[in-house]
């Protein structure tokens, strides 16, 4: 079966960029999206043709399936490739695109549907015999059903909302006097930010670690899994540092691990690039999470270890294409890190920073990668989420990579916003980061008050200002996009074929 003419993709920033470049070397041409305040961005200057989709607020644009699939009627594109966040994971998207004839870079709706809701996810995976928490995904959503459900569970109890992610609505209860408050406001920000108040409640496990499963599948049934991934080090439950291998498995714990991450995408008759969830115990047993159905912003950590390029193999499966890769094909070489860049205050409790990038120095060197979404001109907005960059290290072992980040960040420059570099130098250099002694609360244990680097002298902003000046050209115009793997290293095994 062929592969695509040309691909939308229904997202911006970074993720959009990085679609956009892999579409480019297997030779797919490419349509930007963008709102009116994305209209000169990076990533529609990576595409080969871009397309309006409305003003700034998300849900008149990037969040607007009606939107999206006229764009890609317009462009008489054949497939859509929906990155991370936004529609990404919106069952009722993947089913409006495959019924205007286009070819959904994803699993289909129906498996959006399953795994999303939390509380038939976790059913699903305890009757498939992956271990889920202690906890309660019934139907009964009544208040006094509930409370009666987390002194039967125990204290300290997390409250989730069944639909959604990136934290939102999610609470831990220590004692039974706060509960009520405490659904009470979860229950008002999962109704506001995913329209559907119902809970699960499972038991809060301290000090605990995140670790993942990538998984890929095709529609012949084959399921693989691409190792590990290690997300910790979060803020506000949302991931900052990502690594493979984890330095807290044994062989024997990766292979359960990595078995039970296959046998839950089995279980949702899952097809495509998906990863699964879950949450190690200080005693090393690990419990299903959730599943996030569609490719993670840490992806590349598993491609510098894998040699694999996961867009490429998202784009084979979805044009029908079976798996070129066996399980045994699977050979993992080095360590991988990503820490993520935003523009945002550690210093004030991570609020977003916008204001326009005067000036961008992105790290070069062996074994280093720079996914970004900015350029030196780009505006970084209050309408979108504030990552502006990932910095990716590989290295033989994990000190290296240790090593080849802390060279990394320091050689990273972004003038004009206020980011979190000094943030991710801290931890590059933690000593309990460095042996591998992470959990969730890392950052509230070790680093509760990161210090901003000092503003750049006002003689730099002069110069950087002046090159902005100097160097801008039409809007349209394309930048420079290196291959993403060029400087990793030549340990690399090649895409899949």
């Amino acid at each position: 079966m062929s592969l695509f003419r040309k691909v939308l993709i229904a997202n911006r920033g970074e993720i959009a960029v990085r679609v956009a470049r892999t579409c480019r070397a297997m030779g797919i041409r490419t349509a930007a999206v963008y709102s009116e305040p994305d209209a000169s961005a990076l990533h529609v200057r990576e595409a080969d043709e871009a397309h309006a989709i409305g003003p700034a607020e998300a849900a008149r644009s990037y969040l607007s399936i009606d939107a999206i699939v006229g764009a890609a009627r317009r462009a008489q594109a054949d497939a859509i490739h929906p990155g991370y966040g936004f529609l990404s994971q919106n069952g009722d998207f993947a089913d409006a695109v495959a019924a205007a004839g286009i070819a959904f870079i994803g699993p289909p709706g129906p498996v959006h549907r399953l795994m999303g809701d939390k509380k038939g996810a976790r059913r699903l995976m305890a009757s498939s015999g992956v271990p889920v928490l202690p906890g309660y995904d019934g139907d009964a959503q009544d208040e006094a059903t509930l409370t009666s459900q987390a002194g039967r569970i125990g204290w300290p109890v997390m409250i989730k909302p069944s639909r959604g992610g990136g934290g939102k609505g999610m609470r831990v209860v220590r004692q039974a006097s706060h509960f009520a408050d405490a659904l009470a406001a979860s229950r008002r920000e999962a109704r506001s930010a995913f329209g559907d108040d119902a809970m699960v409640l499972e038991r809060f496990v301290e000090r605990p670690r995140h670790v993942e499963v990538q998984v890929m599948a095709d529609g012949a049934g084959t399921v693989l899994h691409l190792l590990e991934r290690e997300c910790s080090i979060q803020r506000r439950h949302q991931k900052v540092v990502e690594e493979t291998p984890s330095p807290a498995l044994s062989d024997a714990q990766r292979r359960a691990l990595c078995e039970a991450g296959v046998a839950a995408a089995r279980a949702a008759g899952y097809v495509n690039a998906g990863t699964v969830e879950f949450l190690l115990d200080p005693e090393g047993r690990f419990y299903f999470l959730e599943m996030n159905t569609r490719l993670q912003v840490e992806h590349p950590v598993t491609e510098a270890v894998t040699g694999f390029d996961l867009v490429r193999m998202q784009i084979e499966v979805a044009a029908g294409r079976p798996l070129a890769i066996a399980q045994g094909d699977l050979v993992a070489r080095g360590h991988a890190l990503e820490m993520r860049l935003y523009a945002e205050d550690p210093d004030r409790d991570d609020l977003p920073s916008p204001g326009r990038v005067l000036h961008l120095a992105a790290p070069e060197g062996p074994g280093v990668r720079f996914d970004s979404g900015i350029a030196a001109g780009s505006e970084v907005t209050v309408f979108y989420d504030p990552l502006l960059a990932k910095v990716v290290t590989w290295g033989r072992d994990r000190t290296e990579s240790i090593q080849r980040m802390a060279v990394a960040l320091e050689r990273t420059v972004v003038l004009g916003v206020v980011t979190n570099l000094a943030r991710l130098r801290a931890i590059a250099a933690h000593p309990a980061f460095v042996a591998g002694e992470m959990h969730t609360a890392f950052l509230d244990e070790h680093l509760r008050e990161p210090k901003a680097p000092a503003d750049p002298p006002p003689l730099a902003r002069a110069a950087a200002q002046a090159a902005l000046r100097l160097s801008s050209t039409n809007g349209r115009a394309r930048a420079a996009s290196p291959d993403p793997w060029s400087s990793i290293g030549p340990w690399r095994l090649g895409g899949t074929s």
